[in-house]
């Protein structure tokens, strides 16, 4: 029969937290974005934060401005002046470093009495209580280098159910997502600006033309490096979980439940920030801009056919979305784990691509950077970074590495006949050099399979709920079971 690759579905990969039976709030901005993606459009991904996860975030996000090379429009929504009050000395500082900055929230005392509400660039906005943006937790960052956002919107006492609205105010939550897109962050500028407009349609117009010149001048300054971000936005993560800590060493199950459950927001958040840095690099690609989804489908697939253990399975299909993080390397074999375009372009800046070593800060991720660092080994010891040769690379390293290039090999005979075959046909010409052989048998079959109508599906993943993408085996356990 004709080659028959796999299916792609946009669809996430695990239920949406509280998503049924939750109402946005009709009018609010996040309604709308959601309204807007509905259809024809790429569903959002959302998810539950708690505050001090949003706190850890936004925090983050705003840090990074004082780096960045742009000069950003920021538009926050705080709900309450008093909020606002909390971070009014930092967000003095933010404004020294962006073109203008927009607060939005209820007026309470003191709320435009600060320095920084005085500033030429900075405009308090006051919201009427009724104003469901009055509820919604934001902030907005858009510049020619940099663009950030946090989209949230807390629950009300009824989506948190019979227990009722928590006491412990850390223990709030947030239905919402973020995100670095620029081309999101834009949209939601857009409706953000719209809103403003029914309070100050001078304002309006001013964002507008902001809005219009930088994105007209977006792309003619180098980016800035978002896998800093990221480190960024894990550290302050890590920062936030140890203080729930009494000492560093604590196991996790002797906290108390709630605490748990704000730690394992935290974990998942971390998680969610190194697979939207995959994302944003397979949305640069775009010649294989679905090869994380597709590379952890097949990885998965691999695992199945070699009757791994469900752990190791999930954990080759981690390392699978997150393979792309690991660090340019120029070897000059023609079969190496395939270089998508984008890497190729990028090879000359090496130094601003997220290396696997950033995973390492993450004792839950510190097994898949092993994973991910050891996939261009080769077979017969010629690879990096070690020359480890045979049954000394991890197993997951061996299926990673001829699974990314299968993949790449799939996306350059897509156009062609039979692209299973012939994609097949390069990985066994290395055999025994660069491939595990016996892992060249199990493809086989595997094609042999898809060439028969078996259709692997490859779904983006659920970023938003990261947690579930974590096998249950503690760090030490998680790194000496890397299988060789």
């Amino acid at each position: 029969m004709a080659d028959a690759p796999w299916r792609v579905s946009t669809h996430p990969l695990s239920p949406e937290p509280l998503r049924q039976g939750l109402i946005m709030l009709q009018g609010s901005i996040l309604q709308k974005l959601d309204t807007a993606h509905r259809g024809g459009k790429r569903p959002l991904n959302f998810g539950v934060y708690h505050k001090n996860t949003l706190i850890a975030l936004c925090h983050a996000l705003e840090d990074f401005i004082l780096e960045s090379e742009g000069k950003p429009l920021l538009i926050a929504a705080f709900q309450q002046g008093k909020w606002y009050m909390q971070e009014a000395e930092r967000y003095g500082d933010l404004a020294e470093q962006s073109s203008q900055v927009v607060i939005l929230a209820t007026a309470e005392t003191g709320f435009g009495e600060h320095p920084t509400s005085q500033r030429s660039n900075v405009r308090l906005l006051d919201l009427d209580a009724s104003d469901p943006v009055a509820q919604e937790w934001h902030l907005i960052i858009m510049s020619e280098t940099y663009t950030a956002m946090v989209l949230c919107q807390e629950l009300s006492a009824e989506d948190y159910g019979s227990k009722g609205s928590p006491k412990d105010d850390r223990e709030r939550k947030f239905y919402g997502f973020w995100t670095f897109e620029p081309e999101l962050v834009r949209e939601t500028v857009d409706l953000a600006i719209a809103h403003i407009g029914g309070y100050d349609q001078q304002l309006q117009q001013r964002l507008t033309d902001q809005a219009q010149k930088i994105t007209a001048a977006f792309g003619s300054k180098k980016r800035d490096d978002i896998g800093e971000v990221v480190s960024r936005v894990v550290e302050y993560l890590e920062s936030f979980e140890q203080e729930l800590h009494q000492t560093e060493d604590e196991p996790l199950q002797n906290l108390p439940l709630a605490e748990q459950d704000l730690d394992n927001n935290l974990v998942s958040n971390k998680v969610q920030a190194f697979l939207r840095m995959a994302q944003l690099i397979d949305q640069a690609d775009v010649t294989n801009p679905m090869a994380a989804a597709e590379v952890a489908t097949l990885c998965e697939a691999m695992g199945q056919l070699l009757d791994l253990p469900a752990w190791q399975t999930k954990r080759l299909r981690l390392a699978g979305l997150l393979h792309r993080l690991a660090p340019l390397q120029a070897v000059d074999d023609d079969l190496e784990p395939a270089k998508s375009t984008v890497q190729q372009q990028t090879v000359a800046q090496q130094e601003t691509m997220p290396k696997s070593s950033v995973l390492r800060v993450m004792p839950q991720l510190q097994a898949i950077a092993h994973i991910i660092t050891h996939q261009s080994e080769h077979w017969d010891g010629s690879g990096q970074p070690d020359g480890l040769a045979y049954d000394a690379i991890p197993l997951e390293s061996r299926i990673l590495a001829l699974m990314t290039t299968f993949q790449q090999r799939l996306k350059d005979y897509q156009s062609q006949e039979t692209p299973l075959a012939k994609a097949l046909n390069d990985c066994q010409a290395s055999a025994g050099t660069v491939f595990d052989p016996k892992l060249l048998e199990a493809l086989e079959l595997l094609v042999m399979g898809m060439q028969q109508g078996m259709s692997l599906q490859a779904n983006q993943p659920k970023i938003a709920a990261g947690m579930w993408l974590l096998d249950s085996h503690s760090p030490q356990e998680a790194q000496s079971n890397v299988s060789s």
